[in-house]
């Protein structure tokens, strides 16, 4: 991909802030990617690991909830095969969802229940009203909570890939569970994505991880993005942490997490990548569909509808924190609806992965802006990082 020398000034201010944030220990290492149109500039400051080899531009990241893009993505494709349809009960490909009852309150026993008023629909997955998802509260506080902690269901906490049990058996314990509000009520955060790599392979007759890989990654050359990094490509895979008051400590001490085929593999933040290969992905949505050479993989209507907010004020209220004020949801992105405290305008898109990583997509300058480190967030603070780089581009004179 061609640089650009447009893009120095920024990239220089750039490298100094990434040097900065890894000199005070915020990150082992972290690469930035912007990119405007085809020309791209990409700076890695720190280390792979604390103590461990150089970042490189092509390390490799747990890129965590930047995942639900690729799987909204998918579904779409999907749909324009006249395999699914958006207004379509997920009821034919997800028995396990057919017949639902939704719990009367949020904090009931999960025997108090009333019939769901609707069945779950393959739109309500893309934009996550199905009626579950991520609950803050206690599971003493919430049974239902306990309930999903008893059963391991992936997608209401942290990504751990680690599962030991596959994507059929992870339906049959959701199956289990009462709903958490009446579908298309609420927006409830991640579980769709899951949800929906279930409902792609049932419908393309494919694993998840082979239609990502014919229909997606091999169309746009993303060969290093999949669900773990193999054995030749591990010396690139950075070190996972998370802060804490006595500096960083590894995320998972799991000797196989993100290096082997999980069981169960994430549509919502299963995904490895690099800024190159998810540079790619991010350029096929802005064009519109098109992949190199012109090759379209999805129609214009699809990106448009994909990359729109689909929430009411009131579900994009009761969606915050996870939801930044002012932002709405598509279909596996967040959609800025006002121009942000960094610059980025309405009409801007893209999501964040909870173990350390940002992508913001903008139709209005043709700009993609990577952010991917390996620490994951906490608190308020860990995103100031990120925030510099999107400060940093946004304060460009044009």
């Amino acid at each position: 991909m061609p640089r650009s020398t447009t893009l120095t000034r920024t990239t220089d201010l750039i490298r100094q802030a990434l040097e900065r944030r890894v000199a005070s220990g915020f990150a082992a290492g972290i690469v930035a990617l912007v990119g405007e149109g085809e020309t791209i500039e990409i700076v890695a400051a720190g280390a792979q690991s604390l103590g461990g080899p150089t970042m490189r531009p092509d390390t490799l990241f747990r890129i965590a909830s930047m995942t639900k893009p690729v799987t909204a993505a998918a579904t779409l494709m999907l749909i324009e095969d006249g395999k699914l349809a958006l207004d379509e009960p997920v009821d034919r490909l997800l028995p396990e969802l057919a017949n639902r009852r939704v719990l009367r309150r949020l904090d009931g026993r999960l025997d108090d229940t009333v019939p769901a008023n609707r069945a779950i629909t393959v739109e309500d997955l893309l934009t996550f009203r199905l009626g579950v998802g991520v609950v803050f509260g206690s599971p003493a506080d919430y049974p239902i909570l306990a309930a999903t902690q008893e059963r391991q269901l992936a997608g209401f906490g942290p990504p751990l890939p680690d599962e030991d049990y596959g994507p059929d058996e992870w339906m049959r314990r959701l199956g289990e569970l009462p709903l958490m509000a009446q579908p298309g009520e609420r927006w409830l955060y991640t579980t769709g994505s899951n949800v929906l790599g279930v409902l792609i392979a049932r419908a393309s007759g494919l694993s998840f991880p082979d239609f990502l890989r014919q229909r997606i990654f091999e169309p746009l050359g993303m060969s290093d993005t999949a669900f773990f990094a193999p054995p030749g490509k591990q010396d690139r895979l950075a070190e996972s942490y998370r802060p804490t008051p006595n500096g960083l400590e590894r995320y998972s001490t799991s000797p196989t997490a993100w290096k082997s085929p999980p069981n169960f593999p994430a549509g919502d933040a299963g995904l490895v990548s690099t800024a190159p290969d998810f540079f790619a992905f991010s350029r096929f949505l802005l064009r519109g569909g098109l992949a190199g050479g012109g090759r379209r993989l999805l129609s214009e209507a699809s990106i448009q509808t994909m990359t729109r907010d689909h929430l009411s004020a009131e579900q994009r209220a009761g969606g915050q924190p996870i939801l930044a004020p002012g932002q709405g949801w598509g279909y596996g992105v967040g959609v800025t609806n006002q121009t942000t405290a960094e610059g980025a305008p309405p009409g801007a898109y893209g999501w964040m992965g909870g173990l350390g990583t940002s992508w913001i997509a903008d139709p209005t300058t043709d700009r993609t802006i990577l952010v991917l480190t390996q620490t994951a967030f906490t608190g308020p603070e860990d995103f100031a990082a990120h925030a510099e780089v999107w400060q940093a581009v946004y304060a460009r004179n044009e």
